[in-house]
């Protein structure tokens, strides 16, 4: 986990895709990554854990052709199995310092935050991002409200880690999100639901590259 996909690797990424298995995985995965995606997450929660470790092993293996870290969800036992570059956890999963326990100090870590209190409790938490969200409501989140904008600005002005961006995340949403200080952002259905991923993942692509990271 020290090579191109590592924690070293993560600061300058922007455009992260977040998606549940499909039968045409490793396709979808090349072409949203020519189109611009540069961090990949595979989060199904309806695999049990051998075939999630086979489909996450495939995603592994296309993410690393293409020098793309790969985050696997929620499990930090199989994400060390299939060589994932990391995991990425919610609020009642894992904990970060064990997720670090088991997949060393050059993996990264991931967590969700959904407000101010527990992005302040991340401070404190070994991760390597943080994500914030979800703006607005999200399927793959049910049940959950939107947090709006307003959520964005606090992680601007209290947050030094890198941190990303959930919920609603299209090329119509984004000057928003920029002007609220994101960055870097994650994205589902914009990718996952799109007839020609590599052609959306380029039009979001082109937004966000309008303005600088730093």
């Amino acid at each position: 986990m020290t090579g191109p996909g590592g924690r070293s690797d993560l600061a300058g990424r922007r455009l992260y895709l977040c998606t549940a298995d499909r039968p045409d995985l490793s396709g979808f995965l090349t072409a949203c990554i020519a189109g611009g995606v540069d961090v990949v997450q595979l989060r199904d929660k309806m695999l049990d854990a051998r075939p999630l470790l086979a489909r996450a092993k495939l995603a592994a293996a296309v993410c690393r052709d293409h020098g793309v870290p790969f985050i696997l969800n929620d499990r930090p036992d199989l994400a060390l199995e299939c060589a994932a570059d990391g995991v990425h956890v919610g609020q009642d999963d894992v904990p970060p310092a064990l997720a670090r326990r088991i997949l060393g100090p050059d993996a990264i870590v991931g967590l969700s935050t959904h407000a101010a209190a527990e992005l302040d409790a991340a401070a404190t938490e070994p991760a390597d991002y943080v994500s914030v969200g979800p703006v607005e409501p999200t399927p793959t989140k049910p049940g959950r409200p939107g947090t709006g904008l307003e959520y964005l600005r606090y992680a601007t002005r209290t947050t030094a880690r890198p941190w990303f961006v959930t919920g609603g995340v299209t090329p119509g949403t984004l000057p928003a999100m920029l002007e609220a200080g994101a960055r870097r952002f994650v994205v589902v259905r914009w990718l996952t639901e799109a007839s020609d991923p590599e052609a959306a993942a380029r039009a979001l692509r082109a937004v966000i590259d309008e303005v600088p990271l730093a």
